[in-house]
């Protein structure tokens, strides 16, 4: 093996094995200057929708905090008019309508709280809920004729891609056999 290839092999081999708090930088979930350790340990959480949903629309967050993206991730329900249920346990901290549609917000603790739209809920801000309780019902409209949840994951000010606590997001890296 050759000198430089060794190298890059070994410093391959180290960064994998290295705790990593955030995606590659510039990817979408980036979090750049972030140092402190995730809240939540990749796919501890559980989905808000069941059986597991499809990805209608993934997490795009835009460059700047003033621009246009998609905060979150649409999720497609099996029907309108399910149940949607909180992917960790915490205490309902909003209930209300923004801009036009209802919207529920859950603070896990942590600095980390989740949103889901369009669902309309029975529940109060205040109110404790444990992982995998209905939060509420998913209404039509977000996405058109399909039948989806938009869910939303704030750390602190700053939102993240909701899927990293659900699925294992870290790259996969290949190492030589010998």
């Amino acid at each position: 093996m050759k000198l430089p290839a060794l190298v890059a092999l070994l410093l391959l081999a180290t960064a994998s094995t290295a705790p990593s708090t955030s995606p590659t930088a510039g990817a979408p979930g980036a979090r750049t200057g972030f140092s402190a350790p995730p809240a939540a340990a990749a796919g501890s959480w559980s989905w808000p929708l069941a059986p597991r949903p499809a990805l209608l629309r993934a997490f795009d967050p835009p460059d700047k905090p003033w621009l246009s993206g998609h905060r979150g991730v649409d999720l497609k329900s099996a029907s309108d008019g399910g149940p949607v249920t909180s992917p960790e346990s915490g205490t309902v901290s909003f209930v209300g309508i923004v801009v036009d549609r209802p919207v529920i917000t859950v603070d896990h603790g942590n600095g980390l709280r989740s949103s889901f739209e369009p669902v309309a809920s029975t529940l109060t801000k205040g109110d404790a809920v444990a992982k995998g309780e209905v939060l509420g019902t998913l209404l039509t409209g977000h996405c058109g004729p399909a039948p989806c949840v938009h869910w939303g994951v704030r750390r602190g000010d700053e939102y993240v891609n909701p899927l990293e606590f659900v699925l294992d997001l870290r790259p996969s890296v290949l190492l030589p056999l010998n």
